[in-house]
């Protein structure tokens, strides 16, 4: 029996407390935001997609060795997961410039980079989730040596894995955020993959099938999660 205390509530995301001391029960929301909580909405159906989407992605990165909280789908929102605690650090991998990469450089959205580029951010809302490199990381505490190659080690081996899977359905992977977390003496991969925190276009049109969509009032957002959902076919 589920102890339905509830520990956590974030912009996505509610977590309940288990009857197991290591994992916790993590329930998706349709609830959006966007510009650090500036932006707020719902999109219909989008804590669905990102909870089975999520897990999906998860299943095929553990096959590759790569560690994920990950345990175990209990419905279309709800999951149990490896109780973590969050290295406060966003991970953002760029394959391509958009966003505040091509804002910050003057770089035209879409332009192929030469190659895949870390960015870290350290996780605080009050202070906007400011852009970070490794040696403030390490000045703050904020993690270890050992943990920051880990770390940057382990992005780049999801960025590979995704990249392939995704070309399969005809999505390019733009760009994206991770988190991870300590469990135990291990740096595993947590929160969450969807189109709340990757930048997906079709391959053909570039359209844009992520939360872009949300944040520009592109229209078609609903739609443009629920293609994902199609595609991956789960």
């Amino acid at each position: 029996m589920m102890n339905k205390e509830m520990i956590y509530e974030g912009k996505a995301k509610r977590v309940f407390a288990t009857d197991h001391e290591d994992e916790v029960l993590v329930s998706y929301k349709d609830d959006a935001t966007a510009f650090n909580g500036e932006k707020k909405g719902t999109i219909v159906g989008k804590g669905v997609v990102n909870n089975r989407m999520s897990n999906y992605l998860m299943k095929i990165l553990e096959e590759k060795g790569i560690p994920t909280h990950y345990v175990k789908e209990l419905s279309e929102r709800d999951t149990i997961v490896k109780k973590v605690d969050i290295v406060p650090l966003e991970v953002i991998i760029r394959n391509k410039a958009c966003g505040s990469f091509s804002k910050r450089y003057g770089v035209k959205e879409g332009s192929e980079l030469k190659c895949a580029t870390l960015e870290f951010s350290y996780k605080n809302d009050d202070l906007g989730d400011p852009l970070i490199n490794r040696f403030h990381a390490l000045a703050l505490g904020l993690a270890s040596e050992a943990e920051l190659t880990e770390i940057e080690r382990l992005a780049f081996l999801v960025n590979e894995t995704l990249i392939a899977y995704f070309q399969t359905i005809d999505i390019e992977l733009v760009d994206f955020k991770l988190e991870f977390g300590r469990y135990h003496d291990s740096i595993i991969l947590a929160d969450e993959i969807s189109p709340d925190t990757c930048r997906l276009w079709d391959i053909h049109t570039h359209s844009r099938l992520d939360k872009d969509r949300f944040r520009r009032d592109m229209g078609n957002v609903e739609e443009a999660y629920l293609e994902v959902y199609r595609r991956l076919g789960i």
